[in-house]
């Protein structure tokens, strides 16, 4: 049976495009990395670093006014197991996005931090996917069924290795970020915790990583204690040590803030909750698009990712679980799939990870979240990192320009979100404004509430940058900024 390429959305019966890589995808997912893991993001550069000169645009790159719809192709993908050199513009040229205007302006995409684009090669894995080989899967003897099994078992191995994990079978696939963290509180939450039990939560996180553990704390006469923040939003770690205690059963922590940027040091947080006999679960949302991830570095019981902010479909992200830990958690939900026999006298259930994975999985969606990691990991992802190190101090400096703009924290460890107040202007009308000019940023309280009141505020507004981000789009939003401030 031939196997499909699904990194460049080959499948059997499917038309080859010029620029189809021979790799077949499950030998790619289980050769050996190719990027050294790093548990945290680099340091950022302060904001009194110059501005960096914008990047030489590579031959036949697209300009900001390329025609929408008309990407022109990818460069030729590097040697199997060796990562390409990266540039913005090498990257852009997969995003059809990119290329179209918005009110007459541009695309300039600066909400990353709520979701980011989707490379053409995820387009069109899935195209080729619902065109060629769908079909559900574990449960038939067909050639399609085959297939698209090896498909979706292909991801979870892209996943574990992504991650660094022992094995594929510690992944749990899931719809995001939000359910896996729901998963773990009501599956391992309910059997472990218990009245006068502590939850250490900062004060920093996602209200995703906040409320599940108050309804399961509810349930189970439990407490959420709130870790405080210092004044830069980094994680006060005194009063972390002094919170931790034999009754802590939980530390639930974000490995990169979506509205401060903070990187927190997770793996020594960790060691010292295991000093106490609390397992940790680690929010990695917002950092696996900018820096490599060990979970057996960090030493995280619990990791957790949305697929959608890693440029791969929405609905479907992972839940990694030490493999102890996995095999010790009750089924949350029940149905097809996770079971091995079933009769009104007895049901026996499959081993995990398919004991959590009630039901028809997101097949569609692990298959894009494939071609996604391998297309991230094309790339040199310390390049990555140290570009967008780069653009951040770039963005720093150039909107400390702006009157009456404040950023909100200004910890040393941080990914490239630049959350901020305009005086003058509510959040909501300066996203407005910035539409106008094809800006798109996101306003609100951005699920952080409590992050938001460590500064005194209810709103706020927010850029965030990726990879495809440039220098002169970050001079546009600056400059759009600027105007609005002189039309006040």
């Amino acid at each position: 049976m031939t196997t499909p390429d699904v990194t460049r959305g080959q499948w059997p019966g499917t038309v080859p495009q010029a620029t189809t890589d021979p790799a077949a995808a499950l030998h790619a997912v289980t050769a050996p990395a190719t990027a050294p893991a790093a548990t945290t993001a680099p340091m950022t550069a302060p904001a009194t670093t110059p501005a960096p000169a914008a990047p030489p645009v590579a031959e036949g790159a697209p300009s900001a006014t390329s025609h929408p719809g008309t990407p022109p192709p990818s460069a030729p993908a590097g040697l199997p197991g060796q990562p390409v050199a990266f540039s913005p513009e090498l990257a852009r040229r997969d995003f059809p996005i990119l290329h179209r205007t918005v009110n007459g302006h541009p695309l300039v995409w600066l909400d990353n931090g709520a979701t980011t684009q989707k490379p053409r090669q995820v387009i069109e894995t899935l195209a080729g996917f619902y065109g060629s080989a769908n079909s559900n899967i574990h449960r038939g003897a067909h050639t399609m069924a085959r297939e698209a099994t090896e498909a979706y078992e292909a991801g979870r191995a892209a996943v574990a290795q992504f991650l660094g994990a022992p094995s594929p079978d510690d992944v749990v696939f899931v719809r995001g970020t939000t359910e896996a963290i729901n998963l773990v509180a009501q599956s391992w939450g309910r059997a472990n915790l218990g009245p006068g039990d502590d939850i250490l939560v900062p004060v920093l996180e996602h209200h995703s990583n906040i409320v599940p553990w108050q309804l399961v704390a509810k349930e189970t006469r439990a407490r959420v204690v709130p870790v405080p923040l210092q004044p830069d939003g980094q994680i006060d770690l005194t009063a972390y040590a002094d919170l931790l205690s034999m009754r802590t059963r939980l530390v639930a922590i974000s490995h990169a803030s979506n509205v401060l940027g903070t990187v927190p040091p997770v793996r020594e947080m960790t060691a010292l909750a295991h000093r106490y006999g609390a397992k940790v679960l680690v929010d990695g949302a917002q950092a696996v698009a900018h820096f490599p991830v060990d979970v057996q570095d960090l030493d995280a019981d619990f990791y957790v990712f949305s697929g959608h902010k890693l440029f791969a479909p929405t609905g479907i992200g992972a839940l990694y679980a030490k493999p102890e830990i996995l095999r010790s958690m009750a089924p949350w939900q029940g149905g097809g799939n996770m079971i091995e026999s079933v009769s009104f006298a007895r049901t026996s259930y499959a081993p995990v990870p398919h004991l959590l994975e009630a039901g028809t999985g997101h097949i569609s969606g692990v298959v894009g979240l494939l071609s996604a990691l391998n297309w991230l990991t094309s790339f040199d992802r310390d390049a990555i990192a140290a570009y967008e190190t780069s653009l951040m101090a770039h963005a720093q400096q150039a909107m400390s320009t702006v009157p009456g703009l404040e950023l909100l924290g200004s910890a040393p460890e941080r990914i490239a979100v630049l959350t901020f107040t305009l005086a003058g202007h509510d959040p909501s009308q300066v996203a407005d404004w910035l539409d106008r000019d094809g800006i798109a940023i996101r306003a609100g309280h951005h699920c952080a509430q409590p992050a938001l009141a460590h500064y005194g505020v209810e709103s706020a507004a927010r850029a965030s940058l990726a990879l495809y981000n440039t220098p002169e789009e970050v001079d546009k939003l600056v400059a759009s900024l600027h105007r609005l401030q002189q039309a006040a």
